[in-house]
């Protein structure tokens, strides 16, 4: 049975009542799910799945499931090796799973700025990494960056406020328009029937599973932390908030 992953419409929801449909030596996973998987350069949710009888067990990371069947939706939640939660967790067991917000909302707004990014520096991306105290891309790039014109950049389209969202299409129309693949490190997940892009109106499109916030308004002050040449033909972007 394939996992529901609410965050894949509405990355602002912040728990569901789901049921248990898998157990594994790792974790559980669940006929649906908040918990966005590690992938694509973002980190896996943490939180926890509440039993109905109030047990709190907490979840410390979330992944994609490894199953040979399995879909890029499909995620096992990792539970805390200390809560003893083999014991309290079976297939049919009915969980209220929640996630750590302010740390997703972190994510959130990294993961946009991350996109705003690659309309400032309009190269193609070969790194990736998106955590709660940073967000990092490295570009295939041999000139160097103008830090200053970067971070310009950068707050014009935060202070513009423009509208993320995103959509769908097909395997067959992305094959058709491999312009919109930005990443050289992570391919778009073909041969489920279609594929999610994320739209910044005016700005950027491309193919993304990962969670953002609705205007780019939200992801707030931004510093470029750091530039820095990793090769000859790589250079690093750091962001914090500011």
């Amino acid at each position: 049975m394939a996992t529901i992953a609410i965050h894949r419409e509405d990355a602002y929801a912040q728990q569901c009542d789901a049921v248990v449909t898998r157990v594994t030596e790792e974790g559980v996973e669940l006929d649906r799910t908040v918990f966005y998987p590690l992938g694509g350069g973002q980190a896996g949710d943490t939180g926890r799945l509440r039993l109905a009888e109030g047990t709190v067990l907490p979840v410390i990371d979330a992944r994609k499931s490894r199953r040979g069947e399995a879909t890029p939706d499909d995620t096992v939640h990792v539970l805390d090796p200390a809560c003893d939660w083999a014991s309290r967790l079976a297939i049919g067991t009915a969980v209220k799973a929640e996630i750590d917000w302010a740390r997703r909302y972190r994510h959130m707004r990294f993961h946009t700025a991350t996109h705003l990014l690659c309309a400032v520096v309009r190269e193609l991306v070969d790194g990736c990494s998106i955590t709660a105290d940073y967000a990092r891309l490295d570009f295939a790039m041999t000139a160097p960056l103008d830090r200053e014109a970067v971070q310009r950049g950068l707050e014009e389209l935060v202070a513009r406020g423009l509208p993320v969202g995103c959509e769908w299409i097909g395997d067959d129309e992305l094959r058709a328009q491999p312009q919109l693949v930005k990443s050289m490190s992570v391919s778009p997940p073909l041969g489920f029937g279609r594929v999610r892009l994320v739209r910044i109106t005016e700005v950027d499109l491309q193919p993304c599973g990962g969670t953002h916030v609705r205007n780019t308004a939200e992801i707030g002050a931004l510093r470029v932390a750091k530039i820095e040449k990793k090769s000859a033909r790589t250079r690093r972007v750091v962001l914090e908030f500011a």
